[in-house]
């Protein structure tokens, strides 16, 4: 927080939850971020499954509640407590010229979509401007046209970054080297592994 600009307002590009051993000190921190007027926090695609599986409370949902990690390291009664904070997370963030949300949109109705990747990449016309989202880990920060993704990996080894749509300014700092989860995708694990690789880097602007 220290190498942003004080004025700056972060947006937090969603998938706050489910992620290493401190998950319930991430979501206090950026809610507090929230609180202060600091931060946005966007709903990503883990917020949004275990807002559905508390709304619904069924064997199926307590199943996959069971295998959460946040709902493992909150626990029941504080999750509950968390859910109408998470259901209040926008899924966009309008700036000038720009918008950011956690993984794109629907190329049939143009509505935030928390689990695309590839058919948003391939069709989107430029329609938002730049638009930033993070979901889909990767060594740097990547560009597909007008679209930024910014998620470099911080919760699987790799550097937490920071981006400035109205500068293309990146502030980036050393992430953890946490263990991989065992059941990723060969492709996925092979990226993630070449995340933890790299050598840890300055966090300074560059």
């Amino acid at each position: 927080m220290s190498l942003l600009p004080a004025d700056d307002r972060l947006v937090l590009c969603g998938d706050v939850i489910n992620r290493g051993p401190q998950i319930r000190r991430a979501m206090e921190l950026a809610w507090d971020l929230v609180r202060s007027g600091r931060a946005v926090w966007l709903q990503g695609n883990h917020e949004a499954d275990l807002v559905a599986d508390l709304r619904r409370d069924d064997p199926q949902s307590l199943t996959r509640l069971a295998g959460c990690d946040t709902y493992r390291q909150l626990g029941g009664p504080l999750c509950r407590l968390w859910r109408r904070r998470l259901e209040s997370l926008p899924s966009v963030y309008p700036g000038r010229g720009w918008v950011a949300t956690h993984a794109g949109f629907d190329p049939h109705s143009w509505q935030p979509d928390l689990n695309i990747r590839a058919p948003f990449w391939h069709a989107y016309d430029g329609r938002y401007g730049q638009v930033v989202v993070g979901h889909t880990p990767g060594l740097s920060v990547r560009r597909h046209g007008a679209i930024v993704m910014v998620d470099t990996g911080a919760c699987y080894g790799g550097e937490l970054t920071a981006y400035c749509p109205e500068t293309s300014a990146l502030v980036r700092v050393p992430g953890p080297q946490p263990a991989l989860p065992p059941a990723l995708p060969p492709a996925m694990r092979a990226q993630l592994e070449s995340l933890q690789a790299k050598p840890p880097l300055l966090g300074a602007p560059r």
